[in-house]
């Protein structure tokens, strides 16, 4: 029971590695506001993880809306009575355009989700921490948020700025009990594949994003970031802080 009596708040967890944490956090001791924007995965998730003795509610919402980021921040108050560690791990995927071909459309969708939505929940966990012995907020980045070739622009000045916000939270709350890392995943198998028809991917995008692609070294389960997660959620890693932490299989030492 590593969070027992810790309260996280997991954006993005009806699916994939935020699924995973919210019920390895669960099973850990937390409890859990699970938000996600699909209502039936949702419902689906937050049943199986109560059904198997876990603390749970859910909220369902699109992140990239400042109402709908904060408003998880204060359900988590509200319902558990404060809030110990912010997960910020929903994410969508660009369509691997090059900034030449990058559309004003995918460009506001993918930073409003991956950038404005964590800036909005981490501002308003921030100003609960401060007031309450601080506490740990884990971003999900990407290993584009350290290479320029896994994805198309918007994606990845999404990473990167998500890292950016990491290490600014990080630096600037460490006297104060607030922690902030992020996670770099690699190749994952989840289902961020459906932000990312076919049909609608950049042929020359693609095809350099291939290249990058074509020396994965390992393909990671969901449950391989949940368990990071948790580590960077516990005490066990109290003095870890603005870490900005691969788990790639070594694709970073490319």
């Amino acid at each position: 029971m590593r969070l027992q009596g810790k309260i996280a708040v997991i954006t993005g967890a009806a699916s994939g590695m935020g699924l995973a944490m919210a019920t390895r956090f669960a099973a850990e001791g937390a409890s859990v506001v699970a938000g996600d924007w699909n209502a039936e995965r949702l419902e689906a998730a937050v049943d199986s993880i109560q059904a198997s003795g876990g603390k749970i509610v859910g909220a369902q919402g699109n992140i990239a809306e400042q109402e709908t980021a904060e408003s998880l921040v204060e359900l988590a108050i509200n319902t558990y009575g404060g809030l110990d560690v912010l997960c910020n791990n929903a994410g969508v995927m660009d369509y691997m355009a090059g900034v030449g071909e990058l559309s004003n459309e995918v460009w506001r969708r993918v930073l409003s989700i991956n950038l404005e939505g964590p800036v909005f929940a981490t501002r308003r966990a921030v100003q609960h921490m401060l007031d309450h012995g601080g506490g740990s907020i884990i971003n999900t980045a990407s290993t584009a948020g350290l290479h320029g070739g896994a994805a198309g622009a918007a994606y990845t000045i999404s990473k990167h700025a998500l890292v950016g916000l990491t290490r600014s939270t990080a630096w600037m709350y460490a006297q104060r009990g607030i922690r902030c890392n992020a996670i770099c995943p690699g190749a994952t198998k989840t289902n961020i594949g459906e932000s990312m028809p076919e049909d609608r991917l950049a042929p020359v995008g693609a095809k350099r994003a291939q290249a990058f692609g074509a020396i994965v070294p390992a393909y990671l389960e969901a449950d391989d970031i949940a368990a990071l997660a948790l580590f960077l959620a516990s005490d066990e890693s109290r003095y870890v802080n603005g870490a900005i932490i691969p788990a790639d299989g070594g694709w970073d030492a490319v």
